[in-house]
């Protein structure tokens, strides 16, 4: 019966087998005809290749006058650099000749290396993080544990002439060299050499410099406050390795927060539905005047691409951290009194301790912390400070954290259902939560702990520290510094020199001690050489001459 069926019929009975016997036939028609009529179909060949009467296309003059996006694209893009950056494989533990040479690939930091990033976990849930190949922030990562060196990619932009570039801290973290590519740079050059200046785990942001000759181009910074949900904004980096590229969307929403709660009490994002996506990290945010509004950080995703839900840090927040990070001290020095908070507590909680209208349940005191020789103890509410009242925590950290150490201010807080006032000097935030989290680390000024130089680490990427005195009557010396840190890819991490050595002259003048070392190392410069009198601390062989150039 099948057999008898017409071709319509089969049509109707099967609309996909009819596809493709629809096709086979018109093409065994097509060559069968070809056969048979070939003379024919030759002529028709000949006639339809005529093209005499073809008008030619032609390229029409540019007539359209440039929109705001390719203005801002034009103006801004020099300004917007690739930023790649190698990290060896921490976990390779092959020692390096003791006098020999250069750190061997892999050679481990010391105990720092061991430390938890919470900032990263942030970024892994954040992002979607799944442990496939990615570390979860939005830079392009290549190679891993099991390889060879790590590489990263990320952006940031040009904020002074002189070479100062602001980024995230995540594109940077950990990197043993990193390399700042200009769009004026040729394709297959690694880019200029960088050294960090500084970094801000708490707002991921940091700041690198590279030395080049000339002045270079900059971006403008804009006034993030300023930015409404529904602005235009435009973002630029390197996403996929792909430089230069230039997405546009709008400002989805402010004052965001990282919504697994992981993230830093610091950070309150712009939400932008320009594409961001790996490699965009470090890059600017652009509003319509071409101004920078923030720093394009994360994307909330399920698939490590761009689903429209983007977070740049706003320029206000970079602004305060780059003028702290180019100080002397090169860090951010916030202030805090020394207790923690539990948010986002329930009505029933407030009512019970009688703070209804708002304050701030004190959960726990850092002992010998500024609130605890103010007074203060788990429980009591702080209402206000200065007289100003203080709905909730996060309007305590906004009003504490920007005060200097050592300035005080006047706490109201209810104890047992009165109001009391207390004065308590702000403390530095970086020492009370370390000693909040039983680390002392933080706290240089500890009887027990030497003082410890930054202009060593300025100058040749290492700290430095008195040497105790235990040790240096078991050595048999006067005196002298010793290493506790070096930085790889540093003019140090360059020597043979290693955590634990005590310097004791540089370039023929005898250092003692720390402020005769930092008054002499301050003298040097970029080109000078520079020739260390090292004593190794577990080595019964007396000194050794460490030199080089420094870059």
């Amino acid at each position: 019966m099948a057999s008898n069926q017409t071709f319509s019929e089969r049509i109707r009975n099967n609309r996909l087998a009819t596809s493709f016997v629809l096709l086979g036939t018109l093409s065994a028609g097509v060559i069968a005809g070809s056969v048979m009529t070939g003379t024919v179909h030759g002529a028709m060949q000949q006639k339809k290749n005529d093209t005499s009467d073809a008008t030619p296309l032609k390229v029409p003059g540019m007539v359209a006058e440039p929109n705001q996006f390719t203005k801002i694209a034009k103006e801004v893009g020099p300004a917007v650099v690739n930023i790649n950056t190698e990290s060896l494989p921490k976990q390779v533990t092959n020692p390096r000749n003791r006098r020999g040479g250069r750190r061997a690939p892999g050679q481990g930091q010391g105990d720092d290396d061991q430390q938890q990033n919470d900032m990263q976990d942030f970024f892994n849930r954040f992002f979607g993080g799944n442990g496939q190949g990615g570390d979860g922030d939005d830079d392009d990562d290549q190679g891993g544990p099991s390889g060879g060196e790590r590489h990263a990619l990320g952006s940031g932009f040009i904020v002074d002439p002189h070479g100062y570039i602001v980024t995230n801290n995540h594109v940077v973290d950990k990197a043993d060299r990193i390399y700042v590519k200009l769009t004026t740079d040729p394709e297959n050059d690694p880019g200029h050499p960088a050294r960090v200046i500084g970094v801000d785990k708490e707002t991921d942001i940091a700041v690198i410099k590279i030395d080049v000759p000339g002045s270079l181009p900059t971006v403008k910074l804009g006034n993030s406050d300023g930015a409404q949900v529904g602005d235009w904004v435009l973002a630029i980096g390197s996403p996929f390795s792909l430089s230069q590229t230039v997405t546009a969307g709008i400002v989805s929403a402010k004052n965001r927060v990282d919504p697994s709660g992981a993230g830093s009490q610091f950070q309150k994002f712009i939400q932008t539905d320009a594409a961001i996506n790996p490699g965009n990290s470090g890059g600017p945010l652009l509003d319509m005047s071409g101004s920078v509004v923030g720093v394009n950080t994360a994307i909330y995703t399920q698939s490590m691409g761009s689903v429209g839900v983007g977070f740049a840090v706003p320029s206000n927040t970079v602004i305060n951290v780059y003028n702290n990070l180019i100080s002397p001290e090169h860090k951010v020095v916030r202030g805090s009194i020394g207790i923690s908070f539990q948010p986002g507590i329930s009505s029933s909680v407030s009512r019970i301790y009688g703070f209804a209208k708002g304050g701030v349940l004190v959960s726990t005191v850092t002992p010998g912390g500024p609130a605890a020789k103010a007074g203060i103890k788990p429980q009591d509410v702080i209402t206000a400070i200065d007289g100003t009242s203080v709905k909730d925590g996060d309007e305590l950290v906004s009003n504490v954290s920007p005060r200097r150490p050592g300035s005080t201010a006047r706490l109201t807080y209810l104890r047992d259902g009165k109001e009391n006032n207390v004065t308590v000097t702000i403390g530095d935030r970086a020492q009370t939560t370390a000693a909040m989290n039983g680390d002392d680390s933080e706290d240089d000024n500890s009887p027990n702990t030497p003082p410890k130089s930054n202009v060593a680490q300025d100058k040749f990427g290492m700290s430095v520290q008195a040497v105790p005195s235990e040790i240096l009557s078991r050595l048999k010396i006067s005196g002298g510094v010793m290493i506790t840190n070096i930085k790889p890819g540093t003019f140090a991490d360059d020597l043979p020199l290693q955590k634990g050595d005590i310097i004791t002259e540089v370039n023929r003048h005898a250092t003692p001690t720390l402020p005769e070392f930092e008054s002499t190392i301050s003298k040097l410069k970029s080109g000078d050489d520079v020739v260390f009198v090292v004593r190794p601390v577990n080595s019964r062989n007396g000194s050794s001459f460490v030199g080089g150039k420094l870059p």
